[in-house]
């Protein structure tokens, strides 16, 4: 699949974590994303409307579960295709009967990511919202949740679009001072293209140069405790972690194996 081509194939995964749960979401995208769904659940609902339905087996038409359908028409979905989702109860069964079902309509289980893949290819979400995306379902900190949001708001994308058109401007000034040398054109300009690259350079400088600050945040920092026998590295450890994660003793030697403890600093999360 190109930008912007249309995908062949349909696709379909659940939207939600595996496991036991009250609910489950099974999402479809692509071309037989509305065939399929009128298959299953014998109707295809108003676009964005939430509609009651018996889900059934398309071949044998057995009753697989009861639950509730929508539908997203292109290109006015989370891809830019045809999209659906079926709501159904969360247990294990009922989820590899629907999908079974799904299966022998031809439509394929997705590659991991390949639903932000699509949006992407779609112009849904820019490079940059599509690792917000990732880090917004991976955020385990208030901090975290809130820099996945701004970048998935398109904040990022939209400095970086800024900064591209910016320099377009200042090539396409240098490049009509080079092609057209007799005409009349401001004598002041290749002064003003330099000016106008140095200051967008120390930009571009200025917010690369934060001391990591991002990837820290979204990664994580590693802290080791050391120290001699008995200096209190375990005591230390208990006091940030707000609980009993190591064992304390006046004995020398008491921690003998490794412990990891993840904690939440001031929104950044730190593997102690």
């Amino acid at each position: 699949m190109r930008p912007g081509e249309p995908s062949s194939d349909t696709i379909y995964a659940p939207a939600t974590a595996p496991g036991h749960a009250a609910i489950a979401i099974i999402r479809l995208s692509g071309p037989e994303a509305g065939p399929a769904l009128a298959a299953l659940a014998g109707t295809v609902p108003p676009p964005r409307v939430a509609r009651h339905v018996r889900f059934r087996d398309p071949d044998s038409s057995e009753e697989l579960d009861d639950g509730l359908a929508l539908w997203f028409p292109a290109p006015h979905s989370v891809t830019g295709e045809d999209v659906a989702e079926l709501h159904l109860h969360g247990s294990r069964a009922v989820l590899a009967a629907v999908m079974a079902g799904l299966s022998r309509r031809g439509l394929r289980l997705a590659e991991p990511g390949e639903f932000t893949r699509r949006a992407f290819l779609n112009d849904k979400l820019d490079l940059t919202q599509a690792e917000a995306v990732a880090d917004l379902a991976a955020a385990e900190t208030e901090a975290q949740r809130r820099q996945a949001l701004r970048q998935l708001d398109g904040h990022l994308g939209g400095v970086y679009r800024g900064w591209g058109e910016r320099l377009l401007r200042l090539l396409a000034h240098l490049e009509a001072a080079i092609d057209f040398p007799d005409e009349d054109l401001p004598a002041e300009i290749e002064r003003e293209v330099a000016e106008g690259a140095r200051a967008l350079a120390n930009e571009v400088e200025s917010h690369l140069d934060d001391g990591h600050r991002g990837e820290r945040l979204r990664d994580g920092i590693a802290v080791a405790i050391l120290g001699p026998p008995n200096a209190g590295k375990s005591s230390i450890l208990n006091q940030l972690a707000r609980r009993e994660a190591a064992i304390t003793s006046p004995i020398a030697g008491t921690t003998r194996d490794v412990i990891e403890v993840a904690i939440d600093l001031a929104g950044y999360p730190v593997m102690l």
